[in-house]
């Protein structure tokens, strides 16, 4: 009964307001129930983002709207919720209290200064770009360590980035298989298919921003999962799931076209081997990286596969694409070279196509993290950026190399 009546509400909805508002009203209780328990428990939205994380970018192409936005509201919220929660219970704030904490604070500081600096034009670019690249995650790192700090938790996190990966290739897969849908046509028309469709090939995005994010992503998603199986002793199951997620994302990675994510497996294997100190196996796989070199580098093996050319053309130093690269960072290198805080945060990329297409940064392809790091924050933000993840790969090492000795938790 109560099912009837929803759909007859919603089809008289449709008729007379439109679709979008019909879901609107309908979906409204669901929101008000999930804001209740979200205030209650405000872990729950952490949940929520590191899900809504993987598919923010999708939606886009499905319906225009500002879905990022819905990531400050969340992370405003969850501190709403503590700040409440403080008169009645005390909250431990001193968990918060950490060098990550610091630098990311730092961080955040270093891109909040830039809302000054000389050379940004648009102070609207900063406001849309400064939060992914330095507000999140200056908000959840603390709220992290008070609210997603148990063993569990770090469970919960691996199972869904496991699952959704998962999810990534399927969705791939179906773009290489079946074609895209209307929607993603619609993108590739707009002007996705300069970077995605080459010599006739698909480069496949799945649900992600791009098929750069795809294939960096699901090569991440490989080496992670793929270390996490060897560590998994007596749960066939999980050890199942952690083998099928991991090659999973190696042939996610493969059919994203994108050459440079062939790195990340590569250099998070050397780490792994490094990490576990021993000879042996460092020797191994060195042995196995040397073949993965040889038959990328100096073979054809293959070749007649669109995917397996296109990543064998990482290894080769004359490729027009990287020259075009390296030719495009000469010409930052010389305009940075006066302007050691960078064009402005948003100068480049998407936000400097939208708000300020005129200017020189924002018509310059920077084709890499680091490099818009550079161009948008200058030599100064870049150094500071790679301090903090140095700073993290090398006391992370440390950490398992030396202090934990929970099997699980090493690997």
């Amino acid at each position: 009964m109560i099912l009837l009546s929803v759909s007859t509400c919603f089809a008289v909805l449709t008729a007379t307001k439109g679709m979008v508002v019909g879901l609107a009203i309908i979906l409204l209780p669901l929101v008000l129930v999930y804001l209740t328990a979200l205030m209650l428990k405000p872990r729950i939205g952490i949940i929520t983002i590191i899900i809504f994380s993987f598919f923010v970018i999708g939606l886009s192409r499905y319906f225009a709207a500002t879905w990022g936005l819905i990531v400050d509201g969340l992370l405003f919220l969850m501190y709403l919720s503590l700040f409440f929660t403080a008169f009645k219970r005390k909250i431990k704030w001193s968990k918060a209290k950490s060098q990550l904490t610091l630098l990311v604070s730092i961080w955040m500081g270093y891109a909040f200064l830039q809302i000054a600096n000389p050379e940004a034009v648009s102070r609207v670019a900063w406001f849309y770009a400064m939060r992914g690249i330095a507000l999140y995650q200056w908000m959840i790192i603390p709220l992290l360590f008070l609210l997603f700090n148990k063993p569990k938790d770090l469970k919960i996190f691996l199972m869904i980035w496991g699952i959704l990966s998962l999810l990534g290739t399927l969705k791939g897969m179906q773009q290489l298989f079946l074609g895209v849908d209307p929607f993603e046509q619609r993108w590739l028309d707009g002007g996705g298919h300069i970077t995605h469709v080459l010599f006739g090939e698909l480069r496949i995005f799945s649900f992600y921003s791009d098929a750069g994010q795809f294939g960096a992503s699901q090569g991440h998603t490989a080496v992670v999962f793929g270390i996490l199986a060897l560590f998994v002793k007596k749960n066939l199951k999980l050890k199942m799931f952690f083998i099928v997620v991991a090659l999973a994302g190696i042939y996610g990675m493969l059919i994203s076209g994108t050459r440079g994510a062939i790195a990340v497996p590569a250099m998070g294997g050397i780490v792994y081997l490094i990490l576990k100190k021993n000879i042996k196996i460092l020797l191994l796989g060195a042995v196995m990286g040397i073949g993965v070199y040889v038959f990328f580098a100096h073979t054809t093996i293959l070749n007649n596969n669109a995917q397996i050319r296109r990543m064998r053309t990482a290894f080769d130093p004359n490729d027009a694409s990287l020259q075009v690269r390296l030719a495009n960072q000469r010409k930052l290198s010389t305009y940075l070279a006066s302007r050691p805080l960078g064009g402005g945060i948003g100068a480049t990329g998407n936000w400097g196509q939208r708000f300020t297409p005129h200017t020189f940064l924002a018509n310059t392809a920077t084709d890499s993290w680091f490099v818009a790091i550079w161009a948008d924050m200058g030599i100064v933000g870049l150094w500071l950026h790679l301090f903090i993840l140095f700073f993290v790969l090398v006391t992370g090492a440390y950490n398992a190399m030396f202090r934990l000795k929970d099997p699980w938790l090493r690997g």
